[in-house]
């Protein structure tokens, strides 16, 4: 059996790849479980600055596996279902609210929990030929793994809505021309694009991108709950001693050394 998700480090920065290309990477139990793992191991490894998702094999990943690993279809369980999505759940806080900068490298299908996925990382990177779907209506299912939360963030209400509801399949043009993607590459080159983004994030200081962050995770907010964060976070990043570097590292035009303290 290999390994449902494969891990890599280059560098600086670590890439997750989901492994399952003969289901064009549905998540299976396996899948989810070692993968909370990696990103929580990275979430917590001060050598990691950035944490770049993708798929094995042309797909990123075709949503959740609808069988058992017989091949079996698997019968309804409220409990099981409600721990699988415990497990997503705690997979996109990560993604979307976790102190390190994640990339999605989409190649191929990015169906249902795999656009959930993608979407909850901070920049998503698209091969032509990508395609991306809310698929979970055409199986009788809602939009989990924080979807509603995190397509209106990237494509607004009314378009997120129309995606959502409708089932219908986004390709790469679109996705970028709505914000779905934030850019489009050369098929088969989205990960060595992605790799790229996240080796740039090493001259950005880490406790800075934790706290955007944050504030980004909670979603639209009023001003004064923007206002009120700033006055918390920025306090506390000012007596960092990455702040001193920054400072120090401007005024020697040279190139910042950050470490997250």
């Amino acid at each position: 059996m290999s390994e449902p998700v494969l891990r890599q480090q280059f560098g600086e920065v670590v890439q997750l790849t989901l492994n399952a290309p003969k289901l064009r990477n549905a998540i299976s139990q396996e899948m989810r479980e070692q993968l909370l793992v990696y990103l929580r191991d990275a979430a917590a490894d001060s050598a990691c600055r950035a944490i770049v998702l993708t798929g094995a094999k042309g797909n990123f990943c075709s949503g959740g596996q609808l069988q058992g690993s017989n091949g079996a279809a698997l019968l309804p369980d409220a409990e099981r279902t409600r721990r699988n999505i415990g497990i997503l759940h705690e997979i996109v806080r990560i993604l979307s609210a976790g102190e390190k900068p994640t990339i999605a490298a989409v190649e191929g299908y990015a169906y249902g929990a795999g656009l959930s996925l993608a979407a909850a990382c901070d920049i998503l990177v698209a091969g032509e030929g990508a395609k991306f779907c809310a698929s979970f209506g055409r199986i009788g299912l809602m939009a989990d793994a924080g979807l509603a939360w995190s397509l209106p963030q990237r494509v607004g209400p009314a378009r997120a809505r129309e995606i959502m509801l409708t089932g219908r399949v986004v390709d790469v043009g679109e996705a970028v021309a709505i914000g779905l993607a934030n850019r489009a590459i050369e098929a088969g080159g989205s990960l060595a694009e992605a790799l790229v983004v996240g080796k740039a994030f090493t001259g950005i200081a880490p406790l800075a991108i934790a706290s955007m962050k944050q504030v980004l995770a909670r979603g639209t907010s009023g001003l004064e709950e923007v206002l009120n964060a700033e006055i918390t976070e920025q306090p506390r990043l000012a007596g960092s001693q990455d702040y001193a570097e920054g400072k120090a590292a401007f005024k020697e035009r040279r190139a910042p050394v950050f470490r997250g303290v």
